[in-house]
C-alpha cells in the first residue's frame, strides 16, 4: 500500500472517531437542542407580531404650467427621477402630517405584565383573578382615546388610568395628583393644560392604563424607520410603498393615509406652481397693456407726422420676420421668469433656454442691420410698427396665459396616482415560526456538537488503551462502563457482586478476559500473586478486583482476595464482615493467623482476607518481613493471590507492596485518570525496584459504536446457552 493511501486511511479513521465521539456524547446533545427549540419558542411568544401592508403608486410625467420645447421638456423629464419622490414620501412633511392626521404620537394601551404581558395575551389565558394582578391586563382590555392635550412639559410622560367601573376612571398625572373623570366626557384643566376625553375603556375595576403623548419628532423617526419605498423594476415610475405595524389594519391604515398624504401634497404643489404663475402675469399685464398704447399712440403720431405713409413690400417683409422673433424671445422671457422659481441657471433646462434665446436675438439683430438701410421714412415706420405689433402679441399672449393657468389651478390632479391601495396580509411577516424554530434548532445542535467536542479535547483522562500502549504499558483488558459499580458507594449494607447477580453482563465478560490474560501473563512471575493499584481513588481497583477473584474462583481455580488498603479499605462489604473484624493489618502485626481471619467467599474455592481495624502505620507493617512470608504461605495454598491496594500516588504502601508480588497492575479510569499521573505511578515504581506489569482500562464508556479504542470490543450478540432447544 502507498504512503498516499495509508495517509488517507488514517485520516478516514480520525474522521470516524471524531463521529463516535459526538455520538458518545449524544444526551448533550440532545439537552442543547431541546433548551434550543424552548429557546426559541420563548422568543417566538416574547416577540410581538409584526405585519406588513403595501401598495403601489404611479409617477407620470409632471405637466408644468410652462409650457417648453420638446428638446428641453425632455431635460426636465429626466431630472424629475424617483429618487426625489422618494425622499419626498419619507418627509417629515408627508410623514408628520399623517401623525397630526391619525395622532399617532398618542399612545394608550393596557398595562400588561413585564416582559411575557404580551405573550399571555396571545396565548389567551383565563384572567387568574389573583389581587396582585388586579393593575395588569389579561387578555380583552381596551382603550379609545378621543382627544388628548397635555402640556409641553409633560410630553412623554406617562399617566396612569385606572378603571372604577360605571364608566369612571382615575387619571394619575406625572406630578403625582389625580383626577376623576367618565367616558365620553371632557376632563379638562387650563391651569395645567390638560385636556382628556376617553371615548372606551374596557376592563374590570382596578385595572390601569397608560396614555402618553410622545414627540413628535420621535414618533416621525419610528414611523420612517417602518416605512420603505422601492421603484419597480429601472425607470419604471412604479413606487412600491411598504410599512410594518403591529396589526394588519393599523399597517394598512397608517399606509393608506401616508399615501393620500403624499398626493394631496402633490397635488397641492401642483396648484402653488400655477398661482406663482398667475401672479406673476398679473404684474405684467399692467405694464404690457400701457405698453400697446404707448406704441400705438407713436405709430398714429408718426403717420400725422409724414400724412400717412405706407409701408412697401420689403419693409413689410422685414417687420413680419422681426415681429415673429420678437414673439419667440417674449415667450422666452416668460419661461426664464417661471424657470427660476425652480432651478438655478447652471441648470440644462435653463441652459438650453438662454442658448435658444441668445440665437433668436443674434437673428433679430441681423433683421435691424438690414432695416438700417431702409429709406428713412420707411425706417421709422418699420421700427414704430414693429414695436405695436410685438407689444400686441405679449398682451394677447398675457391674456391668453391668464385663463390657461386659471384652469390649471383649478382642475390641477397632480402627477401622482394611487395604482394599489394599501392592503395588509393576515399573517405577520415576524416572528416567522418555522425560521426561527428551524435556526434554534440548528444552533442547538452547533452548540451541542461543539460542546462534545471541546468537553473531548479539554480532558485530561486517558481517552484509549493505545494512548497506554505509547508509554510502554500494555493493556490486559478493557472494562466496560457500570452503572451497578458507580452506585456501589450509595448502597448501604452488604454490597452485590456483580459476576454473581448479572454472570452474562458486558463488564463480567471483560473480567474473564482478564482472568485469560493474567494466567498468560503471569507464567513467568515468581509468584502467582497480583497487586492491583491506582494514580488516584475512584478508579475501580476494588470493583475489579472482588469480581475478579469470583470469575476465576467460578473457572475452578483457588484464588485468595486480600484487602491491602488498611486506610479506607471496604472489601469487607462485599461479604458482610463487620467493620472491627480482624484482618490483614493483625495478621501482620502477629496478634493473629491466617487461619483466624481468613472468610470463605460466595464461590467455592475462594477466600477473603480483609484489611482489619485501621492501623496508625500500615506503611510499616507491610515493610516488615511477615509481609513477604504471609504472600509466600498462601502462594503454596492458592492458584491466584488478588491484592487490593491503595492508590499509588496517595502513599507508599503499594510500592511496599510491588516488591513482594509477583505483578502489579494500574487501574486507570476512563477519561479521569491522567496519562501524567499513570507515568507518576510507573516511575515511583521504577524507583523502588519493582515495574508495572500492565494496566487495566476502567470505566470505558463507548465512543460511538465500532469507533472506539482499539482494546474495546463491542459486544452486539449474546452468546448464551439455548435451553428451549433442550
Amino acid at each position: 500500500m502507498s504512503a498516499d493511501s495509508s495517509m488517507g486511511r488514517e485520516d478516514e479513521i480520525d474522521i470516524l472517531k471524531l463521529v463516535g465521539v459526538v455520538a458518545s456524547g449524544w444526551p448533550l446533545v440532545i439537552c442543547c437542542l431541546c433548551f434550543a427549540i424552548l429557546a426559541g419558542t420563548v422568543l417566538i411568544l416574547l416577540t410581538d407580531p409584526v405585519y406588513r401592508a403595501d401598495g403601489l403608486l404611479q409617477l407620470e410625467q409632471k405637466r408644468s404650467g410652462l409650457a417648453l420645447p420638446t428638446a428641453m421638456q425632455d431635460l426636465v423629464a429626466e431630472d424629475s427621477a424617483s429618487v426625489t419622490e422618494i425622499e419626498i414620501l419619507r418627509s417629515r412633511m408627508v410623514l408628520g402630517t399623517v401623525v397630526d392626521q391619525l395622532d399617532l404620537d398618542v399612545v394608550a394601551e393596557p398595562r400588561r405584565l413585564p416582559v411575557i404581558g404580551k405573550a399571555l395575551d396571545r396565548l389567551n389565558l383565563p384572567d387568574p383573578s389573583l389581587q396582585i394582578l388586579k393593575p395588569y391586563a389579561w387578555a380583552e382590555e381596551s382603550i379609545l382615546i378621543g382627544e388628548f392635550e397635555v402640556p409641553e412639559r409633560w410630553v412623554g410622560e406617562v399617566l396612569t388610568i385606572t378603571a372604577q367601573g360605571d364608566g369612571r376612571y382615575n387619571l394619575l398625572l406625572p406630578d403625582g395628583t389625580t383626577r376623576e373623570g367618565a367616558i365620553r366626557e371632557v376632563l379638562r384643566d387650563d391651569a395645567l393644560g390638560l385636556s382628556l376625553r376617553i371615548d372606551q375603556l374596557e376592563g374590570p375595576a382596578d385595572r390601569q392604563f397608560t396614555l402618553v403623548r410622545r414627540e413628535v419628532a420621535d414618533v416621525v423617526s419610528g414611523l420612517r424607520d417602518r416605512f420603505s419605498v422601492s421603484e419597480v423594476g429601472r425607470q419604471s415610475s412604479i413606487l412600491n410603498i411598504q410599512l410594518t405595524a403591529a396589526s394588519p389594519g393599523r399597517a394598512a391604515m397608517v399606509l393608506d393615509a401616508i399615501a393620500q398624504a403624499y398626493v394631496a401634497q402633490n397635488v397641492s404643489r401642483s396648484s402653488i406652481e400655477a398661482q406663482r404663475s398667475l401672479d406673476f402675469i398679473d404684474e405684467q399685464l399692467p405694464k404690457s397693456e400701457q405698453e400697446v398704447a404707448e406704441a400705438q399712440n407713436a405709430l398714429n403720431a408718426y403717420r400725422q407726422q409724414q400724412q400717412s405713409v405706407d409701408l412697401n413690400y420689403e419693409t413689410q417683409s422685414l417687420l413680419d420676420q422681426a415681429t415673429a422673433l420678437e414673439q419667440e424671445l417674449s415667450k422666452l422671457r416668460l419661461q426664464e421668469e417661471e424657470l427660476k422659481e425652480r432651478y438655478t441657471i447652471n441648470h440644462p433646462a435653463y441652459q438650453a433656454l438662454l442658448t435658444n434665446r441668445v440665437q433668436l436675438q443674434a437673428d433679430l439683430d441681423r433683421l435691424r442691420e438690414e432695416a438700417a438701410s431702409l429709406p428713412e421714412t420707411q425706417k421709422e415706420i418699420f421700427n414704430l410698427t414693429r414695436n405695436l405689433e410685438v407689444a400686441q402679441q405679449v398682451y394677447l399672449q398675457l391674456l391668453n396665459r391668464v385663463q390657461e393657468l386659471q384652469v390649471l389651478r383649478a382642475s390641477s390632479i397632480g402627477s401622482v396616482r394611487i395604482i394599489d391601495t394599501a392592503q395588509a396580509s393576515a399573517d405577520p411577516i415576524a416572528p416567522r415560526k418555522g425560521r426561527t424554530l428551524a435556526l434554534a434548532a440548528i444552533l442547538g445542535l452547533v452548540v451541542g456538537v461543539g460542546l462534545v467536542l471541546l468537553r473531548h479535547m479539554t480532558r485530561r483522562g486517558v481517552k484509549g488503551g493505545e494512548e497506554l500502549d505509547r508509554i510502554g504499558l500494555p493493556v490486559f483488558a478493557t472494562i466496560n462502563y457500570s452503572n451497578d459499580a458507580a452506585n456501589h458507594r450509595s448502597i448501604r449494607g452488604t454490597l452485590p457482586i456483580l459476576a454473581i447477580t448479572k454472570p452474562n453482563d458486558l463488564v463480567v465478560e471483560a473480567l474473564r478476559s482478564l482472568r485469560t490474560s493474567l494466567h498468560f501473563g503471569m507464567l513467568d512471575a515468581l509468584t502467582n500473586s497480583v497487586l492491583l493499584t491506582s494514580a488516584a481513588p475512584g478508579a475501580g481497583k476494588s470493583f475489579n478486583a472482588v469480581n475478579l477473584a469470583v470469575v476465576t474462583a467460578q473457572a475452578g481455580q483457588r484464588v485468595c482476595l486480600i484487602d491491602a488498603d488498611m486506610r479506607r479499605g471496604y472489601l469487607r462489604r462485599y461479604f458482610g464482615v463487620e467493620r472491627n473484624a480482624p484482618g490483614l493489618a493483625e495478621v501482620l502485626a502477629g496478634e493473629r493467623t491466617v487461619e483466624d481471619v481468613m472468610v470463605s467467599g460466595p464461590i467455592g474455592g475462594m477466600s477473603v482476607l480483609t484489611s482489619g481495624r485501621f492501623p496508625p502505620n500500615p506503611s510499616e507493617l507491610l515493610m516488615r518481613a511477615s509481609f513477604t512470608e504471609l504472600l509466600a504461605s498462601l502462594n503454596q495454598r492458592f492458584d491466584l493471590i488478588i491484592i487490593d491496594g491503595p492508590p499509588a500516588l496517595a502513599v507508599t504502601d503499594p510500592v511496599i507492596m510491588s516488591r513482594s508480588v509477583g505483578a502489579t497492575i494500574v487501574v486507570v479510569r476512563h477519561l479521569e485518570t491522567a496519562l501524567g499521573e499513570v507515568e507518576a505511578v510507573r516511575r515511583a515504581m521504577e524507583t523502588s525496584g519493582s515495574k508495572l506489569a500492565g494496566a487495566i482500562l476502567n470505566g470505558y464508556r463507548e465512543m460511538g459504536r465500532g469507533y472506539g479504542s482499539d482494546y474495546y470490543y463491542n459486544y452486539r450478540y449474546a452468546y448464551q446457552t439455548d435451553t428451549k432447544s433442550r
